[in-house]
């Protein structure tokens, strides 16, 4: 349990500073400033997909490990006519 927090931990430091150096390589290039607002809403959104696929990946695995998915792919519904 330790080691899984710390690479989860390491994965989060990991990410911010690739975050920080693509910033840095945006304002660096000459490319187009962005206002606080700007990276507010692009800050909320990556938030806001990170939580969402956590969401779905959790219900995937709910869903996996309660039996909801086995009959899923079992071939007794196949109906014959259909080519």
């Amino acid at each position: 349990m330790r080691a899984t927090v710390s690479v989860i931990g390491l994965s989060g430091v990991l990410i911010a500073l690739v975050a920080v150096g693509a910033m840095w390589l945006w304002e660096g290039s000459g490319g187009q400033a962005m206002s606080i607002h700007g990276y507010l809403a692009l800050g909320l959104g990556a938030l806001f997909t990170f939580w969402l696929t956590a969401g779905l990946m959790a219900l995937v695995f709910y869903s996996s490990r309660h039996g909801y998915d086995d009959e899923a792919g079992s071939g007794d519904e196949i109906d014959e006519r259909i080519p």
